[in-house]
């Protein structure tokens, strides 16, 4: 029996709220938000309404149709003109959840090739467990939502049935 996280979108809320505080509290201020996609996006858009900047997305995928990573990601979207968008720029990268840092780690090392003046990553839920990638060195600001063990997380905006949803999320994990 695999152990899952199930999470509403009011927990959601609130660690996004949690983790906005913290940027803000450490004296970042992005010019821009940069959401990986597709987990990316929704902690993005909340973020964006405790810290009031303008969000880019890019589309990466590293896990396949059975939920099993593939060997690197792959671009679906990318920013266009990104040579006039980010360069010089302060960017706060985030997505839904630091599991293995592979596509962190692509995704850094790809928005870096851009010169942006400064980047941070802000993760809604940090896995703990060995990582496979690394944060680049030039990256020196690292924010987490909530620590949690290596069970997989089911978002809200991943559910088919929000009903059910919301009744395994009230309990500290589910068994499936």
């Amino acid at each position: 029996m695999e152990k899952k996280y199930y999470l509403t979108y009011n927990q959601v809320h609130w660690t996004i709220k949690k983790l906005a505080d913290r940027i803000i509290q450490s004296g970042f201020q992005p010019d821009v938000i940069v959401a990986i996609g597709t987990g990316g996006f929704i902690p993005a858009r909340i973020i964006r309404t405790f810290i009031d900047r303008p969000i880019l997305a890019v589309g990466l995928s590293y896990y396949n149709r059975e939920n099993k990573p593939d060997e690197i990601p792959k671009k679906i979207q990318w920013i266009d003109e990104v040579e006039k968008k980010l360069p010089g720029k302060k960017l706060l990268l985030v997505d839904e959840v630091d599991d293995t840092r592979v596509t962190l780690e692509y995704c850094l090392r790809e928005l870096l090739r851009y010169e942006p003046s400064e980047i941070a990553v802000a993760v809604l839920h940090n896995k703990r467990k060995e990582k496979r990638g690394r944060i680049p060195e030039k990256i020196s600001l690292y924010f987490v939502g909530e620590e949690l063990d290596d069970y997989w997380i089911c978002y809200p905006w991943d559910a088919i049935d929000i009903d059910e949803q919301e009744r395994r999320a009230h309990r500290k994990y589910s068994s499936t």
